[in-house]
């Protein structure tokens, strides 16, 4: 499109802890194995201090989307929430380091940043604490007008749309991006956030959002309903483009009267979904802004989501532009 940002993304910034332990150690410290639970600053730091030695990495869904975005090559954005400790360091140092412009003042005072502690045991099985801190203090003070203006699609994470505060926030980046007529774009993230916040979703989509992406079960949550045609029919009213991921069936785009279903992208083993909503939108809105045709855009979301979920984590292992050009689709 411009020589300016491709695609600025918006949401929580969480650091990713990521440790080896034992059967004992979940025992000794009661956690449900498996499961993924909300603990305080407290219990983070205890946790962090005794969970022994672990890789720290950057994550967060549109974290993961904006290095998904670098990775193709394009030019990436990121507004988050960190403190100025020691975690919030780790996580602006990652960003950048992949090629994520990253330049949100951290906060000095509240609570620390944000970390979710992944505890691996011996049959790979993944326990997760997660300590949400400094990231849902987002507000709209933190959106930089001049960074929005730049990018050619603000990138807006559903996660993040639990306080007050991050809603207004949204509704910044939303109309400076479509005051310098720009195109903003938000992701449902996941079945549980669409219940908690229907109705401002829909507010928000009608009024401020040129491209959705959810998934099949978030978009029928949406509209409270089981008929994923008539889901698509809703959306295909709400906003000009409709992009929707069903896992293995693929994704479906509705823009305007025209419905393009894209089959997924071959994987041979399936290791780790965590992220591939993430990097589906990356490929997309890569594409998407270096004006490749819908269907294209579809392709090479299912190529980065396929990547993502050959292996553990959620941040690609190979470089997306040199894996695309392999497949012959850039």
């Amino acid at each position: 499109m411009s020589d300016s940002t491709h695609v600025l993304t918006i949401g929580n910034a969480i650091v990713d802890v990521i440790a080896k332990v034992d059967e004992a150690f979940v025992r000794r410290e009661k956690l449900v194995k498996g499961s993924m639970n909300l603990i305080d600053e407290e219990r983070a730091e205890m946790l962090y201090g005794v969970m022994g030695p672990a890789i720290e990495v950057s994550g967060g869904s549109a974290g993961n989307t904006a290095a998904g975005v670098a990775s193709f090559g394009g030019r990436a954005a990121y507004i988050g929430k960190v403190k100025a400790d020691q975690l919030g360091g780790i996580y602006r140092h990652d960003m950048r380091s992949q090629g994520v412009a990253f330049d949100t003042p951290a906060a000095t005072d509240g609570p620390a940043t944000a970390r979710s502690f992944i505890l691996v045991t011996p049959d790979g099985e993944r326990t997760m604490n997660t300590y949400l801190g400094a990231c849902v203090n987002l507000n709209a003070a933190d959106i930089d007008a001049e960074t929005v203006k730049a990018s050619d699609v603000t990138y807006m994470e559903g996660y993040l749309y639990d306080k007050p505060a991050a809603k207004e926030a949204f509704r910044e980046a939303a109309r400076i991006s479509q005051g310098a007529g720009k195109l903003t774009s938000i992701t449902l993230s996941d079945s549980f956030c669409v219940e908690r916040h229907r109705d401002d979703f829909l507010s928000l989509i009608r009024s401020s959002i040129n491209i959705v992406f959810a998934n099949e079960r978030e978009l029928t949550s949406l509209y409270q309903t089981q008929n994923f045609s008539g889901a698509l029919d809703a959306i295909r009213r709400d906003c000009p483009i409709g992009v929707v991921t069903r896992s293995a069936k693929g994704s479906v785009i509705v823009k305007g009267g025209d419905t393009i279903e894209v089959p997924a992208h071959p994987v041979k083993h399936v290791v780790d979904v965590t992220g591939a909503g993430d990097l589906y939108a990356a490929g997309f809105l890569f594409a998407y802004t270096a004006g490749k045709p819908l269907a294209h855009c579809a392709r090479l979301g299912s190529l980065a989501a396929a990547e993502v979920i050959s292996h553990v984590g959620a941040r690609p292992e190979v470089n997306l532009l040199v894996h695309a050009k392999e497949q012959g689709l850039l």
